[in-house]
C-alpha cells in the first residue's frame, strides 16, 4: 500500500464524521505483528455475529490503526516555515481491495513507511543541494568568525546557518536581506542598502540547545540591520585603476573620509552596505566580518578597504516603551494643542460679544489662521522685502534640498553626478549666498525702526525691545528642538534614519542649552543641535549690538558712518583673509572636501565679526530710507543704478559659476574672492530694489517684489526656515531602497515635500509662534507714543507684531 492511499484513506475516514465513532477498537496494536485478515479486520457486527466488511466502515478502521504512522509521517508537511509543493500519482480507493484481503500485513504497511521516509530524506538532501548552490553564489556573513564574538552571536549564528543549510524560509529572508552587488557599478550603482524591512521583520525562537537561560529569557533571534561603510585604498596610481575608482565613486562631488561628520553633509566617498545578522552581533562583529570577507575578495590585487559599522546604525525592532523624556514631551504637544482647541471653542462661542478676552483667544487656531492668510498692509510698509524674502527663502531650500538628495542612493550616481557638474548647478552651490538678504534686512528694519523713534524724540527702551525678540524666537525654536529630539525620533525607520535623525536628536539632548542661549554658533558644525539654526545665532548676537551702532550713527553721523565703512572693510578683509589662510570655500565647488566645508562653517559661516558686513549695510540702508524719503532720482541716475544693480547680480551668481565644472580645481584666490566680495554685490542688488521701490519707482521687477501675497511668506518664513531640515532629513532617513536619477529639477520640485514643509510651517506658526505674539502684545503694552514705531503711517507695518509681523530674523 502506497503512502498517496494512505493519506487518501485518511482524508475520506475523517470526512465521515460520526461514522468513526460507531468503530470499535481493534485488537491488535501496531507495536504486534498481527494478521489484517484475522484481527485487524474482525467486528461483532450485529447480533447474529456476523461480519461488516464494508468499504466505509473498512477505510474507517484503517485510519484509526494506522493514526499514529501517518501523522508521523505527515510531520513531513506540517512546517509552517516551508512549503514544498509534490506532485504525487493518486491511487484510487479501491486498489485496497485489489487482492486477498488476508495477505495485506503489518511488514508491507512498514516497508511502505520506510519508502515515504526515505523520499523525505531525498527531499532534505535535494533542498540542501539547492541550498549549497545558492549559497555558492553569494556566502552569507557570519560575524561568530569575529574572535571577540559574544556566545551569544556564536549561538545565534550557529542556528542560522543551521537553518539556512535546511533552507528555513526565515534564514533565506535574512539572507535575502543583505545587500549584493548588482550591475551599473561603473554608474554609481555601489550603495547596497538591502532590504530594511524584511531584516527588521524577523523574529525566529531560539532551539532549546542554543538558549541560554542566563539572558533573561531573551529567547528570540531577531534580525539586526546594520550599515556598513567601505573605503577603497589603491595601491599605487594606476591611471586605468584611478578611472575606474572614479567612476566606482561618481567622480566624487563630495571627497569625505570616515571622520567626517555624516549626519549633516553626506559622506558621498564611502560606500553604503545593508548587511542582515542576528540581533545578538554587535556592530564590532559585523565589522570584522565585512572587512574580512572584503580582504578575501581583493586578495593579491594590493586594493584594501576600511571598513566602519558604527553602533547606532544597527538597528533592531525593539517594542520598548518610552522614556520619560519622550512621554513629557508628547504630553507638553498634547497641552498645547488642547489649550489650542478650547481657546478656538471661546473664540467663536464669544465672537458675538461686544469684548473678547484677549487672553483666552491668544492661542485661537481661527483667529491666528486669519492674521497668517491675511493680506492686508498698513501704509507704510517696505513692501518689495516680501517679495525678496520669499525669493530667496525659495532659493535656500532648493539649496538645501540639493544637499539632501546626495544622501539618498541612486543606481545611475555618475551620470547624475556629470549632469550636475555644469556651471548652472551654481543656483544649488551659493547656499550661504542666500541667507544674507535676511542679515540684511534684519539690519534695516532694526535701524528703519528706531531712526524713526529718534527722529520723533521719542524713547527708546532696550530691555523691552530684547524681551520683545525673544518672546518671538524662542518660543517656535524651543518647540522644533523638543519635538526634533524626543518626538520625531519615533517616526518612522530606515536604514539612515540613526544618521540623520536618531544622531541630531542625540547631539540635540546634549546641546540644546546652547541654542536657547543663541550661542551654538561658536561650537561648531559637528557638535551642534539642528545646524541649520545657527544663523539665529548670528542674527541675534547682532542685534544684541545694533542698537549701539545706531545710536553712534544718529549722534555723530559723520564719525558713526566711517565707523561703520571702517566694520565693513575689517569684515571683507578678514574674511578674504581667513579663507586664504584655512584654504576655505564659501562656494561648494565640485569635488569639494567635506572638512574644508566644516572648517568654513566654523572659522567663517558661523562667526558673527565675518558676516557683520551685511548686517551694517542694513543698518545704512535703514538710515538712507529714513534720511532720504522721497527721493527724487533722475532717468540717468535710475539708469546707472539699475546698471550697476544688474552687474553686481551677475558677478555674484555668474563669477563662482566655473567652480561647479566637475573638472574645477580649488583655487585659494577664487575662494577668497568670492567669500569677501559676493555676499555684499547680492545684497547691494537688493538695497537697491528696496531704495527705489520705497520711493515709488515702481517697474515690472519692483512690483512683482511688492505683491501683497508675499505677506503670508514672510509671516511663515521663520517656521519655514526651521522645519525644512527635518522635513529634508526625515525623507532622507524613511528612504528604503535605491532610486533612479532622471533630472535635477524632478528631484528638487518634489511636491509631497513642498507640501509637508508648508504644513508643518503653519502648525508651527499657528501653535507657538502667532501665540506668543499674541501673549508679548498683553505683557508689553506700547502706548502709541512710546511703540517701536511712533505712528502706523510713518513706520514699517512689520513692527507691528501681529498685524505684520517681522522675519524672525529681524524682529
Amino acid at each position: 500500500m502506497s503512502w498517496p492511499t494512505l493519506v487518501f484513506v485518511l482524508a475520506v475516514a475523517l470526512g465521515l464524521g460520526q461514522a468513526l465513532e460507531s468503530v470499535v477498537q481493534p485488537t491488535c496494536s501496531l507495536k504486534d505483528n498481527c494478521n489484517l485478515g484475522e484481527n485487524l479486520l474482525t467486528n461483532p457486527g450485529g447480533a447474529d455475529g456476523s461480519v461488516d466488511v464494508s468499504g466505509d466502515k473498512l477505510e474507517s478502521k484503517i485510519a484509526s490503526i494506522f493514526e499514529d504512522k501517518v501523522n508521523y509521517s505527515l510531520k513531513l508537511f506540517a512546517d509552517d516555515a516551508t512549503t514544498t509543493i509534490l506532485e504525487y500519482q493518486t491511487a484510487n480507493l479501491s486498489d485496497l481491495h485489489a487482492g486477498p484481503l488476508g495477505n495485506f500485513s503489518i511488514h508491507q504497511l512498514e516497508k511502505s513507511l520506510e519508502e515515504d521516509d526515505q523520499v523525505e530524506e531525498d527531499e532534505r538532501v535535494y533542498l540542501y543541494n539547492i541550498g549549497k548552490r545558492f549559497l555558492a553564489i553569494t556566502q552569507p556573513f557570519d560575524p561568530a568568525r569575529n574572535p571577540d564574538a559574544s556566545s551569544l552571536c556564536r549561538r545565534q549564528m550557529r542556528q542560522y546557518l543551521s537553518a539556512l543549510d535546511n533552507f528555513d524560509l526565515w534564514a533565506l529572508k535574512m539572507h535575502d536581506a543583505s545587500g549584493k552587488l548588482n550591475s551599473g557599478i561603473l554608474n554609481g550603482n555601489i550603495n547596497q542598502p538591502g532590504d530594511f524591512d524584511q531584516c527588521m521583520g524577523i523574529q525566529q525562537p531560539m532551539r532549546e540547545q542554543d538558549q541560554d537561560q542566563d539572558q533573561d529569557g531573551e529567547n528570540l533571534l531577531r534580525g539586526q540591520y546594520c550599515l556598513a561603510y567601505a573605503q577603497p585604498v589603491l595601491p599605487h596610481k594606476s591611471k586605468r585603476l584611478q578611472s575606474f575608482f572614479k567612476l566606482l565613486q561618481s567622480h566624487g562631488p563630495f571627497k569625505s573620509e570616515f571622520n567626517d561628520p555624516g549626519h549633516r553633509v553626506p559622506r558621498y566617498s564611502l560606500i553604503n552596505w545593508g548587511i542582515c545578522v542576528p540581533s545578538g552581533c554587535s556592530a564590532r562583529d559585523v565589522e570584522y566580518t565585512v572587512a574580512e570577507y572584503l580582504a578575501n575578495q581583493t586578495a593579491s590585487t594590493g586594493i584594501t578597504f576600511n571598513v566602519r559599522v558604527e553602533p547606532q546604525m544597527c538597528q533592531v525592532r525593539d517594542q520598548r516603551p518610552w522614556d520619560r523624556n519622550t512621554t513629557w514631551a508628547v504630553r507638553f504637544f498634547l497641552l498645547v494643542l488642547s489649550i489650542a482647541v478650547l481657546s478656538t471653542i471661546y473664540d467663536r462661542s464669544t465672537k458675538s460679544q461686544p469684548k473678547q478676552n484677549a487672553w483666552c483667544t491668544a492661542f485661537s487656531l481661527d483667529k491666528n489662521l486669519r492674521w497668517l492668510f491675511s493680506t492686508s498692509s498698513a501704509p507704510g510698509d517696505i513692501e518689495a522685502v516680501h517679495g525678496i524674502r520669499f525669493l530667496n527663502a525659495m532659493m535656500l531650500i532648493f539649496s538645501h534640498k540639493s544637499m539632501a538628495m546626495f544622501f539618498n542612493p541612486y543606481n545611475n550616481r555618475t551620470a547624475m553626478s556629470e549632469s550636475l557638474g555644469q556651471p548652472w548647478t551654481v543656483i544649488g552651490r551659493a547656499a550661504s549666498l542666500y541667507t544674507d538678504p535676511f542679515l540684511l534686512f534684519s539690519g534695516m528694519l532694526t535701524s528703519y525702526s528706531l531712526f524713526g523713534r529718534l527722529m520723533k524724540q521719542q524713547p527708546i527702551r532696550l530691555k523691552n525691545e530684547y524681551v520683545s525678540r525673544l518672546m518671538r524666537i524662542v518660543p517656535p525654536l524651543a518647540a522644533l528642538i523638543l519635538f526634533c529630539t524626543y518626538v520625531l525620533p519615533l517616526w518612522g525607520s530606515g536604514p539612515q534614519w540613526n544618521l540623520v535623525v536618531g544622531h541630531h536628536a542625540d547631539i540635540c539632548k546634549k546641546n540644546w542649552w546652547r541654542n536657547l542661549l543663541f550661542i551654538h554658533n561658536y561650537f561648531g558644525f559637528s557638535e551642534m543641535c539642528l545646524t541649520h539654526t545657527h544663523h539665529l545665532g548670528i542674527d541675534t548676537e547682532l542685534f544684541a549690538v545694533a542698537p549701539l551702532l545706531i545710536l553712534g550713527l544718529w549722534r555723530w553721523p559723520r564719525r558713526g558712518l566711517a565707523f561703520l565703512l571702517l566694520l565693513c572693510t575689517v569684515g571683507t578683509a578678514a574674511r578674504y583673509y581667513t579663507t586664504i589662510v584655512n584654504q576655505l570655500s564659501n562656494y561648494i565647488y565640485f569635488g569639494t572636501n567635506i572638512q574644508r566645508l566644516f572648517r568654513t562653517a566654523d572659522y567663517m559661516y558661523s562667526f558673527p565679526p565675518h558676516r557683520s558686513t551685511v548686517y551694517i549695510m542694513g543698518i545704512l540702508l535703514g538710515y538712507v530710507l529714513r534720511k532720504f524719503q522721497n527721493a527724487k532720482l533722475s532717468s540717468l541716475q535710475l539708469r546707472l543704478g539699475w546698471l550697476g544693480a544688474t552687474v553686481c547680480l551677475l558677478a555674484s551668481l555668474l563669477g563662482p559659476a566655473p567652480m561647479g565644472d566637475i573638472n574645477y580645481v580649488y583655487n585659494s584666490t577664487h575662494a577668497a574672492i568670492y567669500a569677501a566680495f559676493a555676499p555684499i554685490a547680492w545684497c547691494l542688488f537688493f538695497s537697491w530694489i528696496v531704495f527705489v521701490s520705497h520711493n515709488g519707482y515702481k517697474n515690472k521687477l519692483t512690483k512683482l517684489f511688492a505683491w501683497r501675497g508675499f505677506q503670508v511668506s514672510t509671516k511663515l518664513s521663520y517656521a519655514i526656515y526651521l522645519t525644512q531640515f527635518p522635513v529634508f532629513f526625515f525623507n532622507v532617513g524613511r528612504r528604503r531602497h535605491i532610486h533612479h536619477y532622471y533630472n535635477f529639477v524632478s528631484i528638487i520640485l518634489d511636491t509631497n515635500e513642498f507640501i509637508s514643509i508648508f504644513l508643518a510651517s503653519v502648525a508651527l506658526t499657528v501653535l507657538f509662534d502667532a501665540p506668543f505674539q499674541n501673549l508679548k502684545k498683553l505683557l508689553i503694552k506700547r502706548p502709541a507714543a512710546t511703540a517701536l514705531a511712533p505712528k502706523a503711517e510713518e513706520a514699517a507695518p512689520t513692527t507691528q507684531p501681529i498685524t505684520a509681523p517681522l522675519h524672525p530674523h529681524s524682529d
